[in-house]
């Protein structure tokens, strides 16, 4: 039996069947984790054939956190790093491909004067410290947004960080700031516009459709989110990936952002791990071929043709190996 799929057969009434568990895709997270904590038990119960490849993050609550402690509204800023490290290490361990996470929207321009400029010593000050953290695990960082209007000495600090982390090929991490989801929108339709009459000047035409408008966005070339998480509460997407989370599934948590642990980020993977995903049809997934490794695996188990039926392993999202 393969040392990196762990199988067990058990049987009910005259049936089999299979329960798998990729280990090599949580091992690197439960190696981190106190024996016998609930992150322990929540990291075991998660499936690791129905990841979401994208996560998306809207930190919410730094203020409330620090009002409900008679705080400062700004102490609730640096408060909420340690959730920002915990998710990136946590989606990295588990092998998630893109994390974006809703730092500065374009509409925070509106708070006063003196938290703007606060949140970005706490960004520079973040860059700082945590990029040989980054560089470490493999994290390659991306920022997303109207870069251009943001304090010179942020975008220095930004694009070094960009430059240190551009060669790894772990963990994506999209940083959202000043950040519109219309406006993004509408430098996507610029940008088309631009192209057309380019091609239109050289006689030729660009198909204007889904995948024109899509290839124009800030993230173009990642995933969509399949997990849109907010924190505080709050039943609104705020601007955020208007585009790209037309069909994420929605996980709203009274969490205020400081307070959010590696176990709620575990709570709303497995709470995605329950929702039927039909993108518009009817049912749940259509049965799947067996893979060659679950056949092999059952046949070293003793269990032959009478449980190599697609309609017994549908509900296991087993790659193809």
């Amino acid at each position: 039996m393969s040392s990196t799929l762990y199988s067990k057969v058990v049987r009910r009434g005259k049936r089999f069947h299979a329960l798998l568990c990729y280990d090599e895709t949580v091992r690197a997270l439960l190696e981190t984790l106190e024996k016998g904590g609930e992150e322990v038990r929540l990291a075991q119960a998660i499936d690791p054939g129905r990841l979401p490849a994208h996560i998306a993050i809207i930190m919410d609550g730094n203020g409330r956190w620090a009002r409900r402690r008679s705080l400062p509204r700004v102490a609730g800023h640096p408060a909420g790093m340690r959730p920002v490290r915990t998710a990136i290490e946590t989606c990295g361990q588990l092998g998630i491909e893109a994390l974006t996470l809703y730092a500065f929207s374009a509409e925070n321009w509106k708070r006063p004067k003196a938290e703007v400029e606060m949140l970005w010593r706490l960004l520079r000050s973040y860059l700082r410290s945590e990029l040989p953290d980054l560089i470490r695990q493999g994290v390659r960082l991306t920022v997303i947004g109207r870069l251009e209007a943001l304090p010179g000495q942020v975008r220095a600090d930004l694009a070094e960080a960009l430059r240190k982390t551009s060669q790894n090929n772990g963990l994506q991490v999209n940083l959202a700031i000043n950040y519109s989801g219309r406006a993004e929108l509408v430098d996507a339709v610029k940008a088309l516009v631009k192209d057309a009459q380019d091609a239109a000047r050289r006689g030729k035409e660009i198909e204007i459709d889904e995948a024109a408008i899509a290839d124009r966005l800030y993230t173009a070339g990642s995933p969509d989110p399949d997990l849109l998480i907010r924190t505080s509460g709050e039943m609104r997407v705020s601007n955020f990936l208007l585009w790209q989370i037309a069909y994420a599934e929605l996980y709203v948590t009274d969490t205020l952002w400081p307070d959010f642990t590696r176990a709620d980020l575990l709570r709303a993977i497995l709470d995605y791990q329950k929702r039927d995903r039909r993108f518009g049809g009817l049912g749940a997934h259509a049965p799947r071929p067996v893979p060659t490794g679950l056949r092999d695996t059952l046949a070293e188990a003793g269990v032959v043709e009478n449980i190599v039926e697609p309609a017994l392993v549908e509900s296991l999202s087993v790659p193809t190996q």
